[in-house]
């Protein structure tokens, strides 16, 4: 496979696309990650993935192919973000605790005018979780770049988490088996 350029400083998405053996360079700019009102979640995580990729192809060679994500966690109908702080982290897990939420990938493949473009959805619940497990987890762990306020494949991932429903690496911040068949189309 030729080398990608993977628009984003994740080191999950890094990890999981170096377990799936695709050649990459990473290059970030900078990009607003706020969306217009109105976009169903699914429609959000593209948006502002595709933004992403944008921002990068502006400067890189036409022929490169670009590959840019963004993850969103979506309890009921609120799109959760990443926590500001450590109230908010407490605040978000206490939410997800009992509870079943989902995990939404955008993904923009881009390379010059070509353009492919997808969200996958997985379904996580929760078990019930204490306040003092989760204080421990925010204190230990500092979720502060994660969406959702934890990554499963962290403590409260291992302990707290009753089932998926999906794609288990779409939860850690890539849709990868899916990448890398959408990949193989340039």
């Amino acid at each position: 496979m030729k080398k990608i350029i993977l628009a984003s400083q994740s080191p999950r998405r890094k990890q999981l696309l170096e377990w799936a053996e695709v050649p990459f360079d990473i290059v970030v700019k900078e990009t607003d990650e706020r969306f217009p009102p109105g976009l169903e979640p699914e429609e959000v995580a593209v948006y502002i993935a595709r933004n992403k990729a944008i921002a990068v192809q502006a400067e890189r060679n036409a022929d490169e192919v670009i590959l840019a994500a963004d993850t969103i966690v979506v309890l009921g109908d609120n799109i959760i973000g990443k926590p500001v702080h450590r109230e908010d982290a407490v605040s978000i897990l206490l939410a997800l605790s009992g509870s079943i939420h989902k995990v939404i990938t955008g993904v923009i493949i881009k390379k010059g005018n070509e353009e492919i473009a997808f969200a996958d959805v997985t379904e996580v619940e929760f078990h019930n979780v204490t306040v003092s497990e989760i204080e421990f987890y925010v204190d230990k762990y500092k979720p502060y770049d994660k969406a959702g306020a934890y990554a499963i494949q962290e403590w409260i991932g291992v302990v707290g988490i009753k089932s998926i429903n999906g794609d288990f690496y779409n939860v850690m911040g890539l849709p990868v088996s899916r990448v890398v068949r959408e990949l193989k189309k340039f």
